[in-house]
């Protein structure tokens, strides 16, 4: 008898079936060299259910696709050491999902849905024309980023506005926030909820400006009276604009005022820090969260289904969320945040259209090492592992990313079922890797720390065989913003105007593109603008481009119309049209540092 495995497996495949060796080759059956004809079938083809993903590294003209079905529901991992390429093969992924083989605006997966945790703020360019984009300084074409406070665990909440608290301070503020959720529900009209089941958990709006309000107003009270009848008041305070009332100082021994002894917690600092929190404006994405924050009476403009909407319901398949301007002091907590939202969202609605069985939804999680390490004892953790352990019945996948995979969890790396593994030097990665494959994989290990960048190693239930893997690149438009600064080139050029007084308001701002406004000048008037030259140029993006050294204007005409940048110093302007590529140099040097409007 004579056995070939592979073309056992090559039947199967042509089949339809499932891939795997019917037969084992017995000692001395032949040995026959694959063909490229063979490593067609094995790799390049294709049932409607995949993407493509790279080509074949051996053999580049057979495209390498990956199983979605496999590759969603029993999740994945990107890995890779920093500067392998892990952000342009998530890029290129999710475009071919997005696109779906097809041209812009084509798709073979119109329903598809992606959430991807941007950290470092990378993937909004890469991704434009297929994502929405909700950043904390958001731009002209993204939306505001707001994570509404009253979703959070409320004890994980109060744990950040005031720090560790004391079992009984906790168990009654608790209490409250219960009554506050409950008066609420009473007096308005909220689908769904039961007073009589509800907890302090439940996602209902409250004013955490009244909270702070209520519980420092026994800490600081003194009375005018022994009874305590008559308050010794001096000015009644704001809860609206956290001014806290103000009474006369408690006299010594028995003399008025008199020190309050009723309701009072002991918890005077951590309300000090609480307010210290509300006044921060980094935090108002979370504590002022546009119109989903509550008034004094806990009604909000914006509700529970508005924000699900927004994140969930676009028309485009890809759903940012930039991270990037957010303190790294809570990044674990809101992300922890973000998943709950969206897994109990999808979870209880899975009977319905919107649903994760339905329409099944990826979450793509970068710098994972980062919220769900092995030490970490947050809502990231364990919110991710709910997700890959129970994730796959009701539509849920996960891609974890990481330069670091021997720092993340090991269950949640365990559970990935498809690895898509590029360079790797650290031997503790390697071994993170090696052993969260199966025995009979383990080899290919090995090969990590000689990929080449953007080579990858895909193994796996949404590969058909252990396969080395060269991603396909996107255009250069397309890319993430995470390559490596030219120091070389830039060192050689000629020194740009500096202005480090933008420098520090960006840093007081948070924002990195925020600009000094009165050093602006207005818009140019529409007669301006028909008579400002601009010059053609060679560009996939960019059809023109001319420059008003009067104001330091320039104008940059694009496909979908003509935008005009202000303040922009003529050297940039030079440098700009020098440029190879237009695009790439506006989006490093111009859009992140100079205002802009539409013409």
């Amino acid at each position: 008898m004579i056995v070939n495995g592979l073309s056992a497996w090559v039947m199967h495949s042509r089949c339809g079936s499932p891939g795997g060796i019917s037969q084992y080759p017995n000692v001395r059956d032949e040995v026959h060299l694959v063909t490229e004809e063979d490593l067609a079938v094995i790799y390049g083809a294709e049932d409607g259910g995949q993407v493509m993903i790279g080509r074949l590294a051996s053999a580049e003209g057979i495209p390498v696709r990956v199983d979605l079905d496999k590759l969603v529901t029993r999740h994945s991992a990107v890995l890779g050491s920093t500067g392998a390429g892990k952000s342009t093969t998530v890029a290129s992924l999710l475009r071919s999902i997005a696109l779906g083989g097809g041209a812009e605006g084509s798709t073979n997966f119109p329903s598809a849905r992606i959430l991807l945790l941007d950290i470092h703020g990378e993937y909004g360019r890469a991704l434009k024309s297929v994502s929405t984009v909700f950043r904390v300084n958001p731009s002209a074409d993204e939306q505001p980023l707001h994570i509404p406070f009253w979703a959070l665990d409320p004890v994980d909440l109060l744990s950040f506005l005031m720090g560790k608290l004391d079992d009984k301070p906790l168990s009654q503020i608790l209490d409250r926030v219960l009554d506050y959720k409950t008066k609420l529900v009473n007096e308005s009209s909220i689908a769904g909820l039961d007073v009589n089941s509800m907890t302090a958990d439940s996602p209902v709006s409250f004013s955490l400006k009244k909270l702070w309000f209520e519980l420092l107003e026994p800490e600081i009270k003194t009375w005018a009276d022994q009874p305590r009848t008559i308050p010794a008041l001096d000015e009644a305070g704001d809860a609206a604009t956290l001014k806290a009332p103000r009474y006369r100082p408690h006299g010594a021994g028995a003399t008025a005022p008199f020190i309050n002894q009723i309701g009072v917690l002991g918890i005077r600092r951590p309300l000090d820090q609480m307010r210290s929190r509300l006044l921060d404006r980094q935090y108002d994405f979370l504590l002022h969260p546009g119109a989903w924050e509550p008034d004094l009476d806990g009604k909000s403009a914006k509700d529970l289904p508005a924000l699900l909407e927004a994140w969930l319901g676009h028309d485009k398949t890809v759903t940012i969320l930039d991270l990037s301007g957010i303190p790294s002091t809570v990044v674990a907590r809101l992300i922890g945040a973000i998943l709950k939202i969206i897994y109990e969202g999808l979870f209880w609605g899975r009977e319905k259209s919107e649903g994760g069985i339905s329409r099944p939804l990826l979450v793509v999680m970068e710098e994972a090492h980062r919220y769900l390490s092995k030490e970490a004892d947050g809502p990231a953790r364990s919110m991710v592992q709910r997700i890959v352990k129970e994730g796959r019945k009701f539509g849920i996948g996960a891609m974890v990313v990481s330069q670091r995979p021997s720092e993340v969890d090991e269950t949640i790396l365990s559970q990935c079922g498809t690895f898509i593994a590029l360079r790797l030097s650290n031997s503790a990665d390697r071994a993170k890797v090696q052993a969260s494959l199966p025995d009979n994989l383990a080899g290919v290990v090995d090969s990590l720390p000689v990929l080449r960048v953007g080579e990858a190693i895909i193994t796996g239930e949404a590969a058909r065989l252990p396969i080395r893997c060269r991603i396909t690149l996107p255009d250069e438009n397309n890319r993430p913003n995470s390559e490596d600064p030219a120091v070389a080139k830039r060192w050689q050029g000629a020194r740009l105007p500096e202005n480090y007084e933008r420098v520090a308001a960006a840093w007081r701002a948070q924002n990195p593109i925020w600009t000094t406004l009165r050093v602006l000048r207005t818009a140019l008037t529409q007669e301006e603008v028909e008579n400002m030259d601009r010059e053609t140029v060679a560009s996939s993006t960019v059809i023109s481009i001319g420059y008003e050294p009067s104001s330091n204007t320039l104008e940059v005409e694009f496909r979908n119309g003509i935008y005009q940048y202000y303040n922009v110093p003529e050297p940039i302007y030079q440098q700009f049209m020098a440029s190879d590529s237009k695009g790439k140099f506006l989006h490093a040097y111009i859009k992140p540092a100079y205002p802009c409007s539409r013409v």
